[in-house]
């Protein structure tokens, strides 16, 4: 029954469309296969959440061969709900793509552009779906890779300087989740995530399990770019083709940020992360410095794709300070930011791409009166500001509500301070950019001739800004599977 392929299917839709996209030798037709294996990736992820919905965690056998001695695609409401954003992500992106890469990258090298782009995204849905830990590292080096190639396609030649940066901070953060996966291997003999959760208790206790969490931290950490380990995102956003920003600063955080999740709560357990180790509080000091740190930088940034990647480094801090918590509370906001962050950051950043299309720059003196001349545009960057910000109806200001309320659950309150301030400084770098698109004049006589973006670039634009108003009214799908998902990752439901 096709039905209970449907894991299967998420990661092998993409993986074949790649190379497809490679023999077609055309960048449209290289696009619209890219654009099918998307959309259909995303009907299975729909799929795959109403099933998860109705039925609880489902499991798939490779081959036939029982877990744990075969590998294992195991879909609970944590995973399928990162799947969800992942797989809408890039389907509305690559709508988006159409025009947009047309414009900045070759013709070509727009199937090869289009095939790394596929295999990115079979990486991504594969370690959210794997529930093995080596073929969870598998998938981490073909997203990796695949990123490293997509980055390097940017127009500027500092593209290349970027991804090799990334390449050779992304290589290090690799080794380090392989060397944790290989001591983890050593002491229990076993790489089912599950079956490691069941045989880890007994061995807990030696040094070479702690240096496995150390390991895994810290190497997904770096995939992550929680702070300070960040520094080759800044470059790689700002240079990257502008769909590619947009497509990799709303999914491929959000799944390194999934992995940790599930290492942490899945398969070491709160206990030994959170008590045993000193964890939670290294996590909720580095996600503080994170927001203040990265925002007040972010204010400093006259390239507004550098403005919102020190952003991305502060909210994901937010999403850590969560985590740290250790409590349903705290998770279910992690969980939340982490879906409303997709939103937020994926519209602002297609925003910008419009802003690209047609003003050829996004630094921030050639934005002046570009409110006027881009009104559609501008509109999109300024909602999605604001949510970025907090402001009430907003995706945006349930996070940091959910967020704030689980902090004081605990009798966090310094968190509330971190919120508030971190708000502020949000505060001012969009206004940095609303001030120059709306009280400057331009600064050349050709600026009258420039008019508004595409219909092709503003419709996916507004889609993820619209979700973010709509997400942030009603609340029942994100809220609602967030506390399923955080619950199910503290042990209380199944």
């Amino acid at each position: 029954m096709i039905l209970s392929q449907l894991p299967a299917l998420q990661v092998t839709l993409p993986l074949i469309a790649a190379p497809l996209c490679l023999l077609v030798r055309s960048g449209r037709a290289a696009w619209g296969i890219a654009l099918f294996a998307s959309a259909a990736s995303f009907a299975v992820a729909v799929l795959l959440l109403s099933r998860v919905l109705d039925q609880g965690t489902l499991s798939y056998e490779f081959g036939g061969w029982a877990a744990p001695w075969g590998i294992e695609y195991r879909v609970d409401i944590v995973n399928v709900f990162v799947l969800f954003v992942v797989t809408a992500i890039t389907t509305v992106v690559l709508f988006f793509a159409n025009d947009s890469v047309r414009k900045e990258v070759d013709a070509s090298r727009q199937s090869l552009f289009y095939t790394v782009w596929l295999l990115c995204l079979t990486g991504l849905v594969g370690l959210v779906m794997t529930g093995d830990a080596f073929n969870l590292f598998v998938f981490l080096e073909i997203s990796s890779l695949s990123s490293y190639v997509l980055i390097a396609f940017g127009k500027d030649r500092r593209a290349l300087t970027a991804s090799y940066q990334y390449l050779v901070m992304g290589t290090i953060g690799a080794t380090f989740v392989l060397i944790g996966v290989g001591l983890l291997y050593m002491m229990t003999g076993t790489l089912n995530m599950a079956d490691l959760a069941d045989r880890l208790p007994a061995v807990m206790a030696t040094r070479t399990v702690r240096a496995a969490l150390a390991f895994l931290v810290v190497g997904i950490s770096l995939k992550l770019a929680l702070f300070p380990l960040h520094l080759w995102l800044p470059n790689a956003y700002a240079f990257a083709p502008s769909a590619v920003t947009a497509f990799l600063a709303a999914t491929a955080t959000k799944v390194a940020f999934y992995v940790l999740l599930r290492f942490l709560f899945t398969v070491f357990g709160v206990t030994f992360a959170f008590e045993a180790m000193p964890l939670g509080i290294i996590l909720a000091v580095l996600g503080a410095a994170a927001i203040l740190s990265t925002s007040a930088v972010a204010i400093f940034q006259d390239d507004i794709k550098r403005m919102l990647a020190y952003s991305s480094v502060a909210q994901i801090g937010y999403m850590v300070l969560g985590l740290s918590m250790a409590s349903v509370a705290g998770l279910t906001a992690s969980i939340l930011h982490l879906f409303n962050h997709a939103l937020m950051k994926g519209g602002l950043f297609l925003a910008l791409g419009c802003m690209a299309y047609r003003l050829g720059s996004v630094r921030l003196g050639a934005l002046a009166g570009a409110g006027y001349r881009m009104p559609w545009t501008m509109g999109a960057f300024l909602v999605g500001g604001l949510s970025l910000i907090g402001i009430p109806l907003t995706a945006g200001f349930l996070s940091k509500w959910y967020l704030v309320q689980a902090a004081l659950g605990q009798g966090w309150w310094p968190v509330l301070v971190v919120v508030i301030v971190g708000s502020l400084l949000a505060v001012v770098y969009v206004w940095r950019v609303v001030e120059m698109a709306y009280l400057r004049r331009p600064n050349d006589s050709d600026a009258s001739a420039v008019r508004e973006a595409p219909l092709s670039l503003l419709l996916p634009t507004w889609f993820l800004i619209g979700a973010n108003l709509y997400f942030g009214i009603h609340t029942r799908l994100s809220v609602g599977i967030a506390g399923k998902a955080a619950a199910v990752l503290m042990g209380q439901s199944q």
